[in-house]
């Protein structure tokens, strides 16, 4: 009787500890903000609950079983990945329910040949969340042994905590991401301020000045009745209105392209090119370019967006080599499969590569609006769409020997 006693104290305090344990990993995996940190935990704790020789934390992955971690008494299967179909992790996932197996030589559930080369000889294996399972938690003894209920419980009771620490990462990295992305806006908005201000400091004013100049001497002109001179006057003034105009409407296009919302579809860039080019050769049919496209550069992109890029790019290209008689633009993707780069280069005028990075920043310019017409925006406008695809945009050069100007797109392009 008194051993009895003994004995059942001794279950009872283990039970106790069990759930001390359970309680702290808890806290634990509350606290976790990635898969890493909740693999450690579970691993562990896992172990202890069921006093096993062995646990493993497996993840699904679409129709696959991924072992994620694992911690025992010799190797399992840490790194490597099964069908749903061939192993009791998928079986414990695809029936929603635990596989309690005593003895794996004699379970049809088991394929055995994956486990005559580890220590295991029974298991338990227990899905993470029962309603839609996203992974599960195996526990394993190197002698044939029957978990007990109560233990099969803890186990479950631990996958559904970590089920919930699963989705606490996914929405922390979410919050992280909408930060991200609130930060980078943050920034965008604070650039077009300052393009903003010195717009008006400068661009504006500098038109302005020349109206209220102008205008003086209009007056001036119809005061010694000289109507010719006056005439001259005010087609200045017209032109800088209409550059004024111009301007404003460049600040309000920078202003809404980061607005304007992005919805990605299949794109054919070099039909695209092609269309612009055509458009290009339309309005300006005395010039004599040579212009290859690379075909079928496909990519996943919002349309509009995309192809305005791609306008300001070929526009550019088209306006800086219209001093060459041998005028030479391209199109290309020039990276490999990891990657998906496409430049456009051109053997036009070209430019200080040590200033590159200017030529992005609103209303920045490398030539005269004498030399080469514009106002400075194209280039920060593509910057904005680029980045707002998740990609990049760089530009070299050499003064008279072109430019070359390569952005990318992220690994959800075709």
């Amino acid at each position: 009787m008194h051993a009895d006693s003994t004995s059942s104290l001794a279950a009872s305090e283990l039970r106790l500890e069990k759930m001390r344990c359970l309680v702290e990993a808890t806290q634990q995996l509350s606290l976790a903000r990635n898969v890493d940190a909740i693999a450690t935990v579970v691993r562990s704790v896992a172990r202890l609950l069921a006093g096993a020789d062995g646990a493993t934390f497996v993840l699904r992955d679409a129709d696959e079983c991924w072992y994620v971690d694992e911690d025992a008494i010799g190797p399992l299967w840490k790194g490597q990945r099964f069908p749903m179909s061939a192993c009791v992790s998928g079986w414990a996932m695809l029936n929603r329910k635990p596989a309690v197996i005593p003895d794996i030589f004699d379970d049809p559930r088991v394929p055995v040949d994956a486990y005559r080369s580890t220590f295991v000889k029974s298991l338990v294996m227990v899905p993470i969340r029962t309603a839609d399972p996203i992974g599960a938690i195996g526990v394993y003894w190197s002698r044939p042994f029957e978990a007990s209920s109560v233990d099969v419980d803890l186990l479950q009771s631990l996958a559904n905590t970590t089920s919930v620490a699963m989705e606490n990462v996914a929405i922390h990295r979410n919050l992280e991401r909408l930060v991200a992305e609130r930060t980078k806006d943050l920034s965008a908005a604070n650039e077009e301020l300052e393009a903003f201000s010195y717009s008006v400091s400068h661009d504006l004013r500098n038109p302005l000045t020349s109206i209220n100049g102008h205008a003086s001497l209009v007056e001036m002109d119809l005061r010694s009745g000289d109507l010719e001179t006056a005439q001259r006057n005010l087609e200045t003034i017209r032109s800088e209105t209409l550059r004024m105009a111009q301007l404003i409407d460049d600040l309000l296009r920078l202003s809404s392209f980061q607005r304007v919302p992005l919805t990605k579809s299949r794109v054919d860039l070099s039909a695209m090119a092609e269309r612009i080019c055509a458009r290009l050769r339309h309005a300006a049919p005395a010039r004599r370019v040579r212009i290859e496209i690379q075909p079928s550069l496909l990519v996943r992109a919002d349309p509009g967006l995309i192809e305005a890029l791609l306008e300001n790019l070929l526009s550019n290209a088209w306006k800086f080599t219209s001093k060459r008689d041998d005028a030479r633009i391209s199109v290309a993707r020039t990276t490999t499969a990891e990657t998906f780069e496409i430049e456009v280069r051109d053997n036009g005028a070209g430019f200080d590569r040590a200033k590159a990075e200017k030529l992005f920043t609103p209303f920045s310019r490398m030539h005269s609006r004498a030399e080469f017409p514009g106002t400075g925006i194209g280039l920060a406008l593509c910057r904005r769409i680029v980045e707002r695809h998740g990609g990049t945009i760089r530009a070299d050069s050499t003064p008279g020997q072109g430019a070359t100007f390569a952005f990318t797109l992220p690994a959800d392009t075709p």
